[in-house]
């Protein structure tokens, strides 16, 4: 079973409040400063059976003399999914807040018989992605090891919905992002599609219906995928959908707590 568009919808991401005004024009204010503290929790669902559970907390780490933002990210499969394919994977991102720009991500992937530790380090100052890998379930082999070519700032899988939070929408524009996820970087452009009213966990809402265009392009299969953004200062990303070949998988906002207490977690 290919499980990276679960993996997409379980660990990405890279997800309200409203004034009763009429669609087809955003508010006036603009996104808020991300704020470390911030965690969001997804009910995810393929089809309309409960898949599995996605948790975001974007913490605040100062090393070496250095700021940088972590975004720590768990998934876990539950119900008969974990019976068919059980998935139990944790990502840390690291970005600056000044300029959202990731820095690094660590991967630990614990899919079925697959067991693997990812490493990616983007150099701004070199242009380049350094990417170290290891699969844990053929301990025998050497570790992977790849250098790509990378703009001054680019995104990872993870940071990019962060990044989206943070941009200014309008229906009918366009964001591009530059992402990259170990290999060549791609330019994903996401369309803002609409504004409309959508029925989430956490009531009634209008939200930005965005599509990136990651099919047939950071990821080498069929399908679509749209993200619900709020129409409101946080720009939560309130849904976000896969159809894919195997069917739709949704990952549903259940929860939006904020901490004071946001030290660092250790890196991994």
């Amino acid at each position: 079973m290919d499980c990276r568009p679960v993996r997409l919808i379980l660990a990405a991401v890279g997800l309200l409040l409203l004034a009763n005004t009429g669609l087809g024009h955003a508010q006036t204010s603009g996104p808020a400063p991300l704020t470390p503290g911030e965690t969001l929790t997804y009910d995810v669902y393929w089809s309309i059976f409960p898949a599995g559970e996605m948790v975001a907390t974007l913490l605040s780490d100062e090393r070496g003399g250095q700021v940088a933002d972590q975004i720590k990210t768990t998934a876990r499969s539950k119900g008969f999914v974990s019976l068919l394919f059980n998935v139990q994977n944790e990502f840390h991102s690291y970005f600056d807040p000044r300029t959202l720009c990731s820095r690094r991500i660590s991967k630990k992937i614990n899919e079925g018989g697959r067991h693997k530790e990812t490493e990616l380090v983007f150099d701004s100052s070199r242009h380049l992605a350094l990417l170290d890998e290891r699969d844990l379930a053929k301990p025998g082999p050497p570790s992977k090891h790849a250098e790509n070519e990378i703009p001054a700032c680019v995104e990872d899988i993870v940071t990019g919905f962060y990044f989206l939070r943070h941009q200014p929408l309008e229906v009918g524009k366009e964001v591009r992002v530059p992402v990259n996820d170990g290999s060549k970087t791609h330019e994903v452009s996401v369309e803002v599609q609409a504004r409309e009213r959508i029925q989430t966990p956490l009531g009634e809402r209008t939200a930005f219906r965005l599509e990136p265009k990651v099919f047939d392009g950071l990821y080498k299969r069929k399908g679509r995928m749209l993200i619900w953004m709020s129409d409101d200062a946080e720009r939560l990303p309130l849904r976000i959908k896969a159809m894919i070949t195997l069917g739709s998988l949704t990952g549903d906002l259940r929860a939006v707590t904020k901490s004071t207490n946001s030290s660092p977690a250790p890196r991994p």
